[in-house]
């Protein structure tokens, strides 16, 4: 797993093999970070992230490596977790908080805001079409703030009031709500 941008830009972390997560493609990240910056968000200082089942932290290590000040990692494989545990230790980034938990309990309990919610769940997730409700009827994506889903083609969000746009790469597809 490579950071594709920032200050942490070319660090690699060997991801064990027997991980169940999928990586977001180096071209699908590039390809996302390049539309938030140049649509949606201003990254730095004072940039608040929240990963939702965040697997390797490909996600997370991008917003840190652009300047978000806090990102919060939220996973439940506890393997995953101890392996996010000792990229942060390894990093010793402060900004970074990775959470052993359940993505659906730590939600319904959060009562912060963040400027960029991502969630990458499993394509298999039963509930995955709930997501965007699930997250967005919460109140903790802040006003001007972006929500993005991951997900399988399978997938039409359109309908949506809060949808703004799909994007496509391949076998990933990212869909961005407000």
């Amino acid at each position: 797993m490579r950071i594709v941008s920032g200050k942490y830009k070319g660090k690699r972390f060997d991801v064990p093999r027997s991980f169940k997560a999928r990586p977001t493609t180096d071209f699908a990240k590039e390809s996302l970070f390049n539309i938030l910056m140049n649509n949606y968000v201003d990254f730095g200082e004072g940039l608040r992230a929240l990963d939702l089942f965040s697997g390797t932290g490909s996600i997370s290590l991008e917003f840190l490596s652009r300047g978000c000040s806090e990102v919060i990692s939220i996973e439940k494989d506890f393997n995953h977790w101890q392996f996010l545990k000792r990229i942060q230790h390894d990093l010793g980034d402060q900004g970074w908080r990775p959470v052993h938990a359940d993505v659906f309990k730590f939600v319904e309990r959060l009562k912060d805001k963040f400027d960029i919610i991502f969630a990458d769940p499993p394509y298999a997730l039963k509930n995955l079409g709930d997501l965007p409700e699930i997250i967005l009827s919460k109140d903790i994506l802040s006003p001007d703030g972006v929500f993005i889903l991951e997900h399988g083609k399978d997938y039409d969000f359109s309908s949506n009031t809060r949808f703004i746009e799909h994007r496509s790469y391949g076998s990933v597809n990212f869909s961005f709500f407000r």
